[in-house]
């Protein structure tokens, strides 16, 4: 969408900014219930019809209606907008505080929380190179290669949603973070090369920060504790713990301890088995090397 002051390209129904209300989500519902109320009685305030005030903002007049009825998650620029042409002194455009927290999916939202009050992450990815590693661009080459086909719409919330989960390297206490990835996850040119290039030199760039830990399981290994599929742990600063494998209690989340114990030592020995921290920057610094 872009507004030159002369014309205004009125978006369809799938390139409209904001993404489609989940009906479980009980307080996501709320939550944008009350927004869009705000702007409904802040726009019959001024005596501004819908499909005026669609023209306004530069958006079609069907999305204002979405977004009144709190059946549309609104992003940030429409807000701003709003505000500036309702006169609302930044009330409407503060509303962002709260639909930027449930603007991601339940689960999602679910798990972002976890990894923030997090001391410790311990995650093994043998599919695809973790989702907390991957660069942008490499998230998109992900999504649009998945079958059945995402709408545009879908793919932005989800990259929107790996994105913000990304924001646990910058916490302060640093939690610590420890990867190990499949080698062939690395040897796998998602995107394109140039794509390639990118996210090997995101490894390497994570891979400074003195709290992260990132190994490489090598594909000639014989003996492989990793056949289990995907492995992910996470410890508070209580002492509790959850878990996850797709190899071991239905692939469910565990709290119990002996569940716990049983994840602790599948994770060890992988790393065990991987190469060291070392070992395997000088291995992703080869293939980088060599694309």
């Amino acid at each position: 969408m872009s507004v030159d002051g002369e014309a205004v390209r009125l978006t369809t129904e799938a390139d409209e900014p904001g993404w489609e209300v989940d009906p479980d989500d009980e307080w996501g519902v709320a939550v944008l219930a009350t927004v869009g109320r705000q702007l409904r009685l802040r726009r019959e305030a001024v005596a501004m019809r819908a499909a005026d005030f669609a023209v306004a903002v530069g958006y079609g007049e069907d999305l204002v209606y979405k977004v009144e009825g709190g059946k549309r998650i609104p992003r940030q620029e429409y807000l701003d907008k709003a505000d500036e042409v309702l006169g609302a002194g930044g009330l409407i455009a503060a509303t962002w505080e709260d639909v930027k927290k449930v603007r991601y999916p339940k689960r999602v939202r679910e798990l972002a929380k976890l990894e923030a009050q997090a001391v410790e992450v311990a995650l093994y990815s043998n599919h695809n190179i973790h989702g907390l590693l991957q660069t942008e661009e490499h998230m998109r080459a992900l999504f649009d290669a998945w079958l059945p086909a995402y709408s545009d719409e879908e793919t932005e919330r989800m990259v929107a949603a790996r994105m913000a989960r990304r924001s646990i390297f910058e916490r302060s206490p640093a939690p610590t973070l420890s990867f190990v990835q499949e080698e062939v996850t690395l040897h796998r040119p998602v995107g394109g090369r140039m794509v390639w290039r990118r996210q090997l030199e995101r490894l390497l760039e994570l891979g400074q920060l003195r709290n992260v830990s990132i190994q490489v399981m090598p594909t000639r290994c014989e003996d492989h504790f990793g056949t289990g599929g995907l492995i992910e742990m996470l410890k508070f600063p209580d002492g509790t713990a959850v878990g996850r494998s797709e190899g071991a209690f239905s692939g469910r989340p565990v709290s119990e301890l002996k569940q716990l114990r049983i994840l602790e030592l599948r994770y060890g020995m992988i790393r065990a088995q991987a190469l060291t921290p070392r070992e395997s920057r000088a291995l992703i610094e080869q293939m980088l090397g060599e694309t």
